[in-house]
């Protein structure tokens, strides 16, 4: 078996002593800011199979996202009953909204893609894959020029990547 398949393992079959690892990092995480650039990805072989390559342009970005609160706020003023309704506003997927935010505080960078984390009782985490377009490494390298073209400038808000047009379909 190749490292990857080893990695992947681990990560599928948790052992305890994974669980106390991961307990660990999660109580550093929540102390971070919500948006922390990384310098490698904490799960390699995932990064590597949505296309992740150590070389200078690219960028890992881990996002931290809120669970729940995805009503619209309760009407404090009067209406009718009829109108008084509190429907899910929210059709994005966590990951789809890690990737948004990701974005936002990284504008010059394009989302590659994305994948999940961790999560606990309040947040999950999304390690997000981003790439520099104006990078010298990323337009010579012909694996991933294609994201240099202007067709794929601001891929994430117009649902381009994985977990937008996943979350599109539960719509």
């Amino acid at each position: 078996m190749s490292m990857y398949k080893y990695l992947r393992n681990i990560w599928a079959k948790k052992s305890p002593e994974f669980y106390e690892i991961l307990k660990n990092r999660l109580i550093e995480w929540r102390k971070e800011p919500a948006t922390v650039r990384i310098e490698r990805p904490t799960r390699l072989d995932r990064a590597r199979s949505i296309g992740y390559r150590a070389k200078p342009g690219f960028v890992v970005v881990r996002q931290r996202v809120l669970r729940g609160g995805r009503l619209k706020p309760q009407i404090r003023a009067g209406r009718r009953p009829k109108h008084m309704g509190r429907k899910k506003v929210l059709n994005m997927s966590y990951q789809y909204v890690a990737e948004q935010r990701a974005v936002s505080k990284f504008p010059n960078l394009e989302v590659l893609n994305s994948y999940y984390l961790a999560k606990d009782g309040r947040h999950y985490w999304y390690e997000i894959i981003m790439v520099d377009r104006n990078h010298p490494a990323i337009k010579s390298d012909e694996k991933i020029a294609w994201i240099t073209s202007d067709k794929n400038k601001r891929r994430v808000f117009r649902g381009l990547t994985h977990a937008a047009r996943s979350s599109q379909m539960r719509r």
